[in-house]
């Protein structure tokens, strides 16, 4: 893929068209790719060695953990490195069905490479709780691609029932974008997750069918499971997450506003009709934009809009900082 020539027409300013240039050839020759895994891995941290040693060969960045339980992937850089670098990751047993998710960056949106083993690859504080084989996570909910989800919501709507979308991420991250009329949980965390689904506050949904998603699937993966083990009867898991519903239906679906993702980019659109559904925490100007507060001792990580986020004065908490 070779970057569009620009022509710089009457009035045109030079740098501009040349910054517009560069902006393509970096999106041309740079990706990102997102993925996970789940597949018993006997010796998490020989593959930790081995993912950090092929990343620095192929000078990679991003975040990848790794725990018995599988890996859990984002990074970035040259095309045609990122390329080899999934080739060769799928070459490992477990991890020969990945599915990788391409989105548009490169290296420098990750600050380093963190390649790390931990307990779970998603931190739900449940690790005894789930449960890997080789086909991947046991006892989770059903998984529904876009077009399946659509048939689905279709058809229970014919039989009078509502299907439930249920967001598997932190809170604020809904903020941006969500499916139409979805429960959003009151969660900071992932690791909030259980103490959330064991307060009660959703038996209501247990006999109604249910829809997790999240970013890429791999929260909803857990999350299904850790439903269905309490009791959720109609469990499903939206495969791919939003990135793979976006892809397939953009705007003209039942997903409303920004996607938030966890690198320098903070949030994507899938086209150009994205509402903006975020609101500046001081004025409530449509907003998808977060920013730090300005106050170095909360640094706390909020919606503002272009005007406000341009004083240090007004870029701050509006209810007094918590530190």
């Amino acid at each position: 893929m070779r970057p569009r020539a620009y022509a710089i027409r009457d009035g045109a300013d030079a740098d501009t068209v040349r910054g517009k240039a560069d902006t393509l050839k970096y999106v041309a020759l740079n990706r990102i790719v997102l993925f996970y895994g789940f597949t018993p891995i006997p010796d998490p941290d020989a593959v930790r060695l081995w993912q950090r040693a092929l990343c620095e060969k192929l000078g990679l960045t991003g975040r990848i953990i790794i725990s018995q339980d599988g890996i859990n992937a984002t990074v970035g850089g040259e095309i045609g490195a990122v390329k080899q670098y999934v080739k060769t990751t799928r070459e490992y047993k477990g991890f020969h069905g990945i599915d990788v998710k391409w989105s548009d960056g490169g290296a420098e949106d990750f600050p380093r490479l963190s390649v790390k083993v931990r307990d779970e690859i998603v931190s739900f504080g449940a690790p005894g709780e789930l449960r890997v084989d080789a086909s991947g996570v046991v006892g989770g909910g059903t998984h529904l691609n876009p077009v399946e989800l659509h048939e689905l919501v279709d058809a229970r709507k014919q039989a009078g029932e509502e299907v439930v979308f249920f967001d598997g991420r932190n809170a604020f991250e809904a903020q941006i974008g969500r499916f139409k009329d979805a429960v959003v949980p009151d969660v900071a965390t992932t690791h909030d997750f259980i103490k959330e689904l064991d307060s009660g506050k959703y038996d209501a949904l247990k006999d109604k069918p249910v829809v997790t998603y999240c970013t890429g699937g791999i929260r909803c993966e857990v999350l299904s499971s850790l439903m269905v083990n309490r009791g959720f009867k109609e469990v499903y898991q939206l495969d791919g997450g939003i990135v793979r519903y976006g892809e397939a239906f953009k705007d003209q679906g039942l997903w409303e506003g920004s996607l938030y993702v966890f690198d320098k980019r903070m949030h994507v659109e899938f086209s150009d009709e994205a509402k903006t559904i975020g609101e500046c925490v001081r004025c409530k100007a449509p907003t998808s934009k977060f920013e730090n507060c300005s106050n170095p001792s909360c640094r706390t990580l909020t919606l503002y809009c272009a005007d406000c986020a341009a004083s240090p004065e007004t870029l701050r908490c509006p209810e007094g900082c918590a530190a």
